[in-house]
């Protein structure tokens, strides 16, 4: 494996993980050591960072850096710049200064996108600090609680952080009711290597997700995610990290830092459905900032609406639709085709609403929306969509967000998919049928059979009804009753060549979505016939959480 994507750490628990392989060259497209433009608009909207960086003692620290819509921006692809720095009594309180290493995770709770930059600092001074770009990627929106902020000024003189050894009673009754927490780790090994450095990241769940053992130890579950296992390469290699709880209605910060272990698999795991293993953290000290944060965000919940299922449909053996619209026939936030929808459902046995993410597989402009949910054998939620989920009966979604979304242009479009990939495709298909968009489209589908062949009669129809459209379907395992022709155009699997041979000549925007083995042999044999970068787009979120 390319050493400038992963190091060491990394590419272990990949392999211990089994996921090593399909990363390998998948990894080469995602991470990159250079901001994406989307990357860098992204940024400039955002009102506050997530910064990991060390102490004078090596010790890792998470603090959050605040300002005005702005305060961060990329003059070039290779820098960004943020208008701001750590606080009167913050744990990093001058300490991102020239030549350190600093991991930044730029969050937008409302929509739950979030990216990574991992870099060094450039440049420091009064006013912030210039970041040059090692490394750069998005991240999937999978427990982000989401929220919306306002701005608040901090009150003239906040108090200093409150220093402490130990966590207080306070402290523990912070923690043991959040749903979000972020993470510093860091590694840097022989020689030099963009996949060196500080990473800052996410962690969310439901609220009491972690669990206070003690004035000193934490433990807490690690969920699925996109398998790039940054965080956790880090630890195997460096067991030191740094933990951040906001405040999100009163604007305090409560710094951690600490050593952690990780728990591969005690009878522990099973107090947290879904966790793949357990971190068990154990506090040096604690930074406690109260009203340090000039931001204020809603309080938990208050972002999600309740959605009634108006009715659902299944599209083939193993997946199902449901169309959701709101209680009172009043108007749905508008989506972009390609976009996917954040939904909460309270299954029964769960003490939590579970929290998935799916696709909406309809174009805008009807009203609704409708997700396409495959079922997954173990799956919790997808078991009870398909299972309970009745017509009538009522799901919590929040906005729909995601920036895999169908761009305008003069070039030719070509959907790629394979599998249950095809629904934000069938919602770019319909919304170029519904604008009468003049672009040649070819629809390119790979799937196991006809029975497992969702959207069949439904893309057939649009690409019958579109201006310049041609539709082609690959069995990897027909049926016998499977008829080439008309189910499908060809067995055996898509790849590079047979996707080649399809494409129009020149400029093409392609649009990739699938099991990410799919994606990276695709995205690989395109670059090797030339077709640029740029001209490849693919859905960006990681794995997700069987079902």
């Amino acid at each position: 494996m390319d050493q400038s994507t992963f190091h060491a750490g990394e590419q272990a628990i990949q392999l211990r993980a089994g996921v090593r392989d399909e990363l390998a060259a998948w990894g080469r497209k995602v991470v990159r050591p250079y901001l994406p433009e989307q990357h860098r608009e992204f940024y400039r909207h955002l009102p506050f960072l997530v910064a990991a960086a060390r102490d004078a003692e090596g010790r890792p620290w998470a603090t959050l850096l605040a300002g005005p819509p702005g305060f961060a921006s990329s003059p070039d692809p290779r820098r960004l710049v943020i208008a701001a720095s750590p606080g009167p009594g913050d744990a990093l309180e001058g300490r991102l200064g020239a030549g350190g290493e600093v991991g930044v995770l730029g969050i937008e709770l409302s929509t739950r996108r979030r990216n990574r930059v991992n870099g060094r600092v450039a440049a420091a001074g009064p006013s912030g600090l210039e970041l040059a770009v090692d490394q750069t990627f998005g991240n999937c929106p999978q427990y982000i609680r989401p929220r919306h902020w306002r701005w608040a000024p901090a009150p003239a003189g906040p108090p200093p952080g409150e220093r402490t050894r130990a966590l207080t009673p306070a402290m523990i009754a912070r923690i043991g009711a959040a749903d979000t927490f972020f993470i510093a780790s860091g590694h840097r090994g022989e020689g030099e290597a963009s996949s060196y450095g500080m990473d800052a990241s996410h962690r969310g769940g439901p609220p009491g997700f972690v669990r206070v053992e003690g004035e000193r130890r934490l433990v807490f579950p690690d969920y699925a995610g996109n398998n790039h296992f940054n965080t956790l390469g880090n630890l195997v290699l460096d067991g030191r990290a740094g933990l951040l709880f906001v405040d999100f209605e009163g604007g305090g910060l409560l710094q951690l830092t600490g050593r952690v272990t990780i728990d591969w698999g005690s009878p522990a795991l099973a107090l947290h459905p879904g966790a793949q293993r357990l971190l068990v953290f154990e506090l040096d000290e604690a930074v406690d900032r109260p009203a340090a944060l000039p931001l204020r965000f809603d309080a938990e919940g208050a972002a999600t609406r309740a959605l009634r299922v108006a009715s659902r449909r299944r599209e083939s053996d193993d997946v199902v639709s449901f169309v959701l619209a709101s209680r009172d026939g009043s108007p749905l936030p508008p989506h972009r085709p390609g976009q996917h929808l954040p939904i909460e459902l309270a299954v029964p046995g769960e003490r939590q609403p579970v929290r998935r993410t799916y696709s909406i597989s309809n174009a805008p402009g009807e009203g609704t929306y409708r997700i396409s949910v495959k079922r997954e054998p173990a799956g919790l939620a997808s078991r009870f969509l398909h299972d309970a989920l009745a017509e009538g009966a009522l799901a919590s979604a929040g906005a729909p967000s995601g920036d895999f979304v169908l761009e305008p242009g003069d070039h030719p479009i070509a959907l790629v998919s394979a599998g249950v990939g095809v629904t934000p495709m069938m919602a770019m298909l319909a919304e170029l049928v519904r604008q009468g968009d003049p672009r040649r489209v070819v629809f390119v589908h790979a799937v196991r059979d006809g029975a497992h062949h969702p959207f069949a009669g439904e893309s057939r129809a649009l690409v019958a009804a579109a201006r310049h459209a041609s539709r082609h379907v690959f069995y990897s395992r027909p049926r016998p009753e499977d008829r080439p022709g008309e189910a499908f155009d060809a067995a055996g699997r898509l790849d590079a060549d047979r996707l080649a041979a399809l494409l129009p000549e020149g400029n093409v925007d392609i649009y990739l979505c699938g099991p990410v083995p799919f994606m990276a042999e695709l995205h690989e044999g395109l670059a090797r016939r030339g077709v640029p970068p740029e001209r490849i787009r693919y859905e960006s979120f990681g794995p997700r959480p069987a079902g």
